[in-house]
Parts: structure tokens; sequence; C-alpha cells
């Protein structure tokens, strides 16, 4: 029965990494996505000052939020590729205790090997909360900088519409 509890784990790390990873790489891609906005220019102004005046908008925008989609924005970093010693740490550490234990009862083999799968499973369970902690910090960061890129996006679209734009 503890065979499978580590058969389990052994499933669900690889998985939950996998899935931070793509969350992390969403979260990237959402940021730059939501500055694209469609501008017209309504009263027919020339390329080269609807250019000047969206440059313009965008430095307006920035100064008022005090956000700059353009600028690299920081995210929570993704989880190391690999942290598996800590079930391992806690199996070594759970059979020198059972170690211990078990040479007292006079069956020192036997309480290693509950030791290990005891340190083990208690090594698990403390990555696999690491991990959600991970996961709701990185959700908690990617809401902040929605908010932020729908403030800044509000804001160049005021700008643009008062210069005689269509905004969408």
């Amino acid at each position: 029965m503890q065979r499978k509890r580590f058969r389990i784990h052994a499933q669900v790390l690889p998985k939950t990494t996998f899935l931070l990873a793509v969350c992390f790489l969403v979260s990237l891609f959402s940021v730059q996505a939501g500055a694209d906005m469609f501008v017209y220019p309504a009263k027919g102004q020339p390329p080269e000052q609807q250019k000047q005046d969206e440059y313009s908008c965008h430095q307006w925008a920035v100064q008022q939020t005090g956000f700059d989609p353009t600028k690299t924005q920081t995210t929570a970093a993704p989880p190391p590729a690999s942290n598996s010693r800590k079930p391992l740490k806690g199996a070594a550490g759970g059979a020198l205790l059972g170690l211990g234990i078990g040479s007292l009862s006079g069956n020192a083999g036997k309480g290693a090997a509950i030791g290990a799968a005891v340190g083990g499973v208690a090594g698990a369970a403390s990555q696999g909360k690491k991990t959600q902690q991970q996961q709701a910090a990185q959700q908690q960061e990617q809401a902040y900088l929605n908010s932020q890129m729908d403030r800044y996006n509000q804001a160049r679209r005021a700008c643009l519409e008062g210069r005689g734009y269509s905004v969408k």
C-alpha cells in the first residue's frame, strides 16, 4: 500500500511541474496580447500623425497608471525542474530514525523500512504544499498584472478617442 503512494507521487510531480510551466508561459503571452488594440483614424489622420498620437497616448497611459506593458513584467518564477530530493531526504531521515527505534526493539531492518516509508510520504506531502503555494502566488501575480494591463488599456483608449480615433 505504501508503494502505491510513492508511485502516485512520482506521477503527480511531473504533471504539476508541466502545468506550472504552461501557466507561466500563458501569463507571459497574455500580458503582451492585452496591449493589442485596433486603432482607426476616424478623422482621416495620416499614418505619421497616428504613430505620433499612439506613442503620445502610450506615454500618457504609462504616466497615469504607472504600468508599462512594453517593459518586461516580473512574474513568479517557475519552480525548479526537479525537486524530487525532498521525498528522498524524508525517506533517509525516516530510515535513520526507524533504524534507531527498530534496533531498540530488536528489528532494525523493519524499523528502517517503516521509517523510510513514513519519511518519504512526509517529504512528498511537504513538496506538494510548496507547489500549491507557488501556484497560488503565481495566480495572484497574474491577476495583478491583468488588472494593471486593463487600467493601462483604459487610459490609452481614452487618450486615443480624445484625439479622434476609433479604438476597439
